[in-house]
């Protein structure tokens, strides 16, 4: 599968399906392929280019401290790689981050953004919450530091579903034999990219087609986090699902994939 040089690591990415591009970024911890059951639908409509971030997945994991700005440099220069410009990205969590500074330091690589549960800037509190993040990275097994993301992510009805509590526990299950593990210090390199992001001053700067998208039981990144974000992004639209949480795009996977298509689909050609 593809790598590439880009600023200064190697890069590694997939492409599936055909018509315009898509770049989709995820977020914390995650590779790219956890994007396979969104990808799963748009890929029939879309070029979808997925990432593995910095620090995890099969691309470079460098000691960091990464950046927001860092990150979306890196995926600025796979674009060049690839030849493309007025590309619509999608961000999800530590990648809708990288999503805003990818529209402002690269406002022509970018035709329109969806920004799932983001935020502008971090308060004390979610300061917080990534210290101990990599706290718990530092000392749990990885099926213990998956179960605490999992209740950081995933909406008390998620939990009470039967079906969808026992596919939490085969996830733990297989973050166990994870044969690319995510390092220590890339989770701490992208925990400070977390911590330090701060595009609240220039979220004005942004002038693409946005669609801000999370949900209200989101106790990871809370509500008034996306409602910043689209406040401070002049003409987004900003959807928030009732009941469900951080994980919304996991659990109502069928809306949200139909939601993002349409959207996609109804945003002008420039």
């Amino acid at each position: 599968m593809p790598t590439i040089q880009t600023n200064g690591i190697n890069f590694y990415y997939e492409e599936c399906g055909s018509g315009e591009p898509l770049l989709l970024i995820m977020g914390i911890t995650a590779p790219g392929t956890v994007w396979d059951v969104h990808v799963a639908d748009w890929q029939r409509h879309f070029r979808c280019i997925i990432g593995d971030n910095r620090g995890v997945g099969q691309t470079d994991k460098p000691a960091g401290p990464y950046s927001s700005e860092q990150m979306a440099d890196d995926y600025a220069g796979l674009l060049d790689f690839l030849g493309l410009e007025n590309v619509s990205v999608i961000g999800c969590s530590m990648g809708s981050t990288i999503a805003q500074q990818l529209a402002i330091r690269h406002p022509n690589k970018v035709k329109s953004l969806v920004l799932m549960c983001p935020w502008a800037r971090c308060d004390h509190y979610a300061k917080g919450l990534f210290q101990h993040i990599m706290n718990s990275k530092a000392r749990f097994r990885p099926e213990e530091f998956s179960l605490y993301m999992q209740l950081l992510i995933f909406s008390k009805a998620t939990w009470d579903n039967a079906e969808k509590h026992a596919e939490l526990e085969t996830g733990r299950k297989q973050d166990a034999v994870n044969p690319f593990p995510q390092p220590l210090h890339g989770l701490e390199g992208q925990a400070a990219a977390c911590i330090n992001h701060n595009a609240l001053p220039d979220l004005g700067k942004i002038n693409k087609p946005t669609l801000v998208i999370g949900g209200r039981e989101d106790i990871f990144t809370p509500v008034w986090m996306a409602e910043e974000v689209a406040n401070g992004i002049p003409g987004s639209e900003l959807f928030l699902y009732d009941k469900l949480g951080h994980a919304f795009h996991f659990e109502d996977t069928e809306d949200f994939n139909e939601r993002v298509r349409i959207w996609l689909t109804n945003v002008p050609s420039v």
